[in-house]
């Protein structure tokens, strides 16, 4: 399948692309505010609803130093629509989520301290937790290790995440990357994820867990998806 050529935003979507520009903009304080992330690493995008595009933060750039117009507007095969900046390495990947899951609006990728040392270790977190029945409905998964510049990260975290209710998925020797139905679902995952990733292992410093039983995690995850909340 060939490439398509880049277009401009078509002016219908001004206002959406705008509003998305600085949301997604705004959620990039989040990552170094829950200590996901060090210096210029991590990112976070969103789809354009109602376009094949997606706005995401640029690569190199410290946070501090981040504005909306900072934000990179690109299509769904990576390639820069609108923006200044040249967009994160990782916008092959981001795009190619988009692509192969249409349900997915938002896309984070952290490397948060304690999700990713599991990931570097390769291992799965368990179920052990209600937390984590409520927000990832069972294990946390492993994804293949792969490469940063393509899209071959983006193949690793869909096929990781089939079948699975999980919005999270630990990259092998790299980190985490998480999906929502927008920007700001992936970001609280991320949050979530590191937040039981360093729960899980000091539990298991007292030795062997035993993960929660199938039938609970079901009714966990059903209540704080379906009745949980306003």
């Amino acid at each position: 399948m060939s490439t398509p050529t880049p277009r401009a935003v078509p002016e219908e979507l001004r206002e959406e692309v705008d509003r998305l520009r600085a949301r997604v903009c705004g959620l990039h304080a989040e990552l170094p505010r829950w200590n996901l992330v060090a210096w210029t690493s991590g990112n976070v995008s969103a789809r354009v609803p109602g376009a094949d595009l997606m706005v995401i933060k640029p690569s190199g750039v410290p946070y501090g130093d981040l504005s909306p117009q900072d934000m990179v507007v690109c299509d769904l095969y990576g390639q820069v629509v609108e923006g200044h900046r040249t967009p994160s390495s990782d916008t092959g990947s981001h795009a190619y989520v988009y692509r192969a899951r249409p349900d997915i609006g938002g896309v984070a990728h952290t490397h948060s301290p304690y999700a990713t040392a599991w990931a570097a270790r390769g291992e799965a977190i368990p179920c052990v937790l209600t937390a984590m029945a409520d927000e990832f409905g069972g294990d946390i998964p492993v994804g293949p290790f792969a490469l940063i510049g393509g899209d071959d990260i983006g193949r690793g975290v869909v096929a990781a995440l089939e079948g699975l209710r999980s919005p999270a998925v630990l990259m092998r020797g790299h980190g985490v990357f998480t999906v929502g139905a927008g920007a700001e679902a992936a970001v609280k995952a991320a949050v979530m994820c590191e937040d039981v990733a360093r729960t899980v292992h000091i539990a298991r410093q007292g030795g062997p867990l035993e993960r929660l039983p199938q039938e609970h995690i079901d009714a966990l995850h059903d209540r704080y998806q379906n009745a949980y909340g306003q």
